[in-house]
């Protein structure tokens, strides 16, 4: 049977589900997932569930010209794991196809609802240097 349920309420279903577990130590095996599409949902509300848990201002992914998938996150220097080069291109795919952006550039808003609250992040999809850049934008 086909799983008819959006990315959208995937990425929040999966919030919910891992709401009390370490999003760091949850992300760290991701890279190496054979389903890229679980493994790209999975990464993106462990991003959020980390981020309002530490506290950061904006996390950002970049996929640069040579296929690396880079992490950090604004509120400190810090860098989070990378969901590796397959995985950190899906992330990227499925939150413009979320934001439904046309050419895979832009900016629109990712309205989740985790545990009982609303949490609304600033999403920026756009191309840098010759690879792909994803920042996510947290209690501005």
């Amino acid at each position: 049977m086909e799983d008819r349920r959006n990315p959208h309420l995937k990425v929040q279903e999966m919030a919910q589900c891992y709401a009390n577990r370490n999003p760091l130590e949850a992300m760290s095996g991701l890279a190496g997932e054979a389903d890229q599409e679980e493994a790209a949902i999975k990464w993106l509300a462990l991003a959020v569930l980390h981020a309002v848990g530490a506290g950061a201002k904006k996390i950002e992914l970049t996929l640069d010209a040579q296929g690396r998938a880079v992490v950090t996150a604004k509120y400190r220097e810090a860098t989070l794991p990378s969901p590796g080069p397959a995985v950190g291109a899906r992330v990227l795919a499925m939150v413009g196809e979320i934001l439904h952006l046309e050419g895979g550039t832009g900016q629109g808003l990712l309205a989740l609802g985790l545990a009982g609250d609303n949490l609304d992040i600033k999403v920026k999809l756009e191309d840098e240097d010759g690879g792909r850049q994803l920042s996510l934008k947290f209690g501005e």
